[in-house]
């Protein structure tokens, strides 16, 4: 089943005034994405009954912003102000007196002050409802009774309207030998029971008949798996840098105020001659900046010979056109060549103020120039404007480094390959890594890179190491699928204490794709983020465009609405089979006078990277729906994303 979609609020008359108070709420949130799932709500309220009941009202009334699943911490005891039971239990449309029982048993467990807690439990719409206690201790207490063999993702998928076939799949069916049960409820059907993992991923340490059949990851929705990835990221710090080229794809992370007219005084907007408006049609001297100082006023009988930009000598108002002047004279160099005007004959009269930028025409002192949250494309633009204003240096969010490295005991370094036991099969090169590096260093990110690491536990966990050290994301390729050697899940769970945001995806290519943090103190935010994408060429690239790079610009402090690549509507000029999952169908799009068309670039196997070779797009291919079409026929009209220059 998808990721459930959580809402957690906290009830605390102190916590309400002061965010810093409220500890179980952040409990509930990190033990919920732990999970595997996704806290999409979050409140703090007072325990005022009205505020408890419209909040919870509301969510559960949200088509927009659905949420599956509310926890209320707080208020569930008999103090005089403890009314959350009471907030919520009007509201409930089907009581779940079972999971009261449940939590009321395990808290009894540890303390018989349990007896006065007051939890309430059930549905509102397909929204189920449960309150838990305050302290930290009884909401990790009630969590683990919850989420104990697979309970909670059951209940949810029932809730739904599932049969619960999806979550006992999703879960596995135990190690081998692990007796078949069989039990009754309300709903009545037969499966295998759920076993309880804290840690999902397999352990390498054990024998074969130990290891997975079945992910233990649940297939989320492509839109569940982006939501989380922008949940999840917070911006790098801002940093001040120079003003240089080299801030092209940075973000701003301040506004920009000119700190001086531009121009700063009079200036020309022709390459002409300053003179006075006064001066009539004749002859002048040509004097220049190597013969006239511009502080000194312009003697009568003189003209000064000025380029677009220049500001004007004193003494003089307007500019007057080459093209409205006659060349007269020249002066000699000392080999007797032309090396400079002398005369000049000016044939018309020019009024005041001709050809002349007034101080502050393009920019006044203290006008907004830049905002905060916009991109220094390598367009130009905005690094021209800050240098055009004087900005030496300006504070941008850190743009990520990246750490990159393909697993795998077969592949080759194609620029230094190591030939592998020879038993008649020569190994693959690695293509990833090199398209990867060539995708991030194109988008201007500096790129680490680790090499291939072998299917081996302590390598794998040295280059992480290594990444986490040098660099803010570590994008990997290979090794999260089901075979006894894909050790990035249980190195990342077992060795480093992370946390599997997701491990599998609706989607394809891309199913196994992986996002995943890890605790660091070198982190900004006391964590760094994994991306774990899949081995085959197709499939590493094009989960690259669609998950990292996102990651990438909300890490580099990107607006959210442009941490995704832009999105457009092509015409499809052939026919392209659709899938249960939704499939990112490679094409080159081209703009033409009736608009966008996209043409496929072939097979769209995943391991063929050729599919990608031209690209310029992704066509989104939705799923295919039972007695619907197949495929989409040309002519028929989708939405792509694009990834490089569009073709004319």
């Amino acid at each position: 089943m998808s990721a459930i979609k959580v809402g957690v609020i906290t009830v605390s008359d102190t916590a309400s005034v002061d965010a810093a108070a409220d500890r179980s709420g952040p409990t509930i949130q990190e033990i919920v994405r732990k999970r595997g799932h996704g806290c999409v709500r979050s409140t703090i309220l007072p325990d005022d009954e009205q505020q408890i009941r419209e909040t919870v009202k509301n969510w559960c009334n949200d088509a927009e912003n659905t949420v599956d699943w509310i926890i209320s911490t707080g208020g569930t005891g008999f103090g005089v102000r403890d009314r959350t039971p009471e907030a919520i239990a009007p509201l409930l449309e089907r009581e779940a007196a079972g999971i009261v029982h449940l939590l009321l048993a395990e808290s009894l467990k540890r303390t018989p002050l349990a007896a006065l807690s007051r939890p309430v439990a059930g549905t509102v719409g397909n929204t189920l409802v449960i309150t838990l206690p305050g302290s930290v201790k009884a909401v990790k207490e009630n969590l683990e009774a919850l989420f104990a063999n697979g309970f909670i993702e059951h209940a949810i998928d029932l809730i739904k309207g599932g049969t619960g076939k999806q979550v006992h799949a999703a879960m596995g069916s135990g190690h081998g030998g692990a007796p078949h049960h069989q039990h009754h409820h309300h709903h009545h059907h037969d499966h295998h029971v759920p076993q309880p993992r804290s840690i999902l991923s397999h352990d390498p340490s054990l024998p074969v008949y130990a290891r997975h059949r079945v992910s233990p990851y649940p297939q989320i929705s492509l839109e569940d798996a982006l939501n989380m990835i922008v949940n999840e990221i917070q911006p790098l710090s801002v940093v001040s840098l120079p003003v240089t080229p080299a801030l092209a794809g940075n973000i701003l992370g301040e506004d920009v105020y000119a700190p001086q007219n531009v121009p700063s005084s009079k200036t020309t907007s022709v390459d002409g001659y300053a003179l006075r408006s006064s001066d009539p049609p004749g002859t002048y001297k040509v004097l220049t900046s190597r013969t006239h100082t511009l502080a000194d006023v312009l003697p009568e009988g003189s003209i000064f010979r000025i380029n677009t930009g220049g500001p004007l000598p004193a003494g003089t108002d307007t500019v007057i056109m080459v093209e409205d002047t006659e060349l007269l004279s020249t002066a000699k160099d000392a080999n007797g060549q032309d090396a400079e005007e002398k005369e000049v004959k000016t044939l018309v009269q020019v009024p005041p103020n001709d050809n002349i930028r007034e101080p502050g025409s393009d920019v006044h002192k203290g006008d907004l120039v830049l905002q905060r949250g916009e991109v220094l494309t390598s367009l130009g633009g905005e690094v021209g404007t800050l240098t055009f204003v004087g900005r030496k240096e300006v504070k941008v969010h850190r743009k990520p480094i990246v750490a990159i490295m393909s697993t795998g005991n077969e592949l080759l370094d194609l620029q230094s390959p190591n030939p592998l036991p020879s038993d008649g099969w020569g190994g693959i090169w690695d293509t990833n890594r090199p398209s990867l590096r060539a995708a991030l260093e194109g988008m201007g990110y500096d790129v680490v890179d680790l090499g291939i690491v072998a299917d081996d536990i302590n390598a794998h966990v040295k280059a992480i190491k290594q990444g986490l050290e040098s660099a803010d994301l570590l994008l990997t390729t290979g090794g999260t699928s089901m075979g006894a050697s894909d050790l990035l899940k249980p190195v990342v769970e077992r060795q480093f204490g992370g946390t599997i945001h997701f491990g599998r995806v609706s989607m394809k290519p891309g199913k196994p794709t992986t996002f995943a943090s890890i605790p660091t103190a070198q982190g900004e935010h006391e964590r760094k983020f994994m991306f774990a994408l899949p081995g085959n060429p197709a499939s590493a690239l094009v989960t690259f465009y669609v998950f990292v790079i996102p990651a990438l610009r909300k890490l580099g402090g990107w607006p959210s609405e442009r941490c995704h690549l832009p999105r457009v509507r092509v015409k499809l000029e052939d026919a392209m089979r659709l899938d249960s999952r939704v499939e990112f169908h490679r094409v080159i799009v081209k703009a033409g006078e009736e608009g966008l068309r996209a043409t496929s670039t072939g097979g769209q196997r995943s391991s063929r990277v050729a599919s990608l070779s031209g690209a310029n797009g992704l066509v989104q291919l939705p799923t295919k729906r039972e007695g619907g079409p197949d495929r989409l026929e040309a002519g028929s009209y989708a939405n792509a994303v694009i990834i490089g220059e569009l073709q004319m």
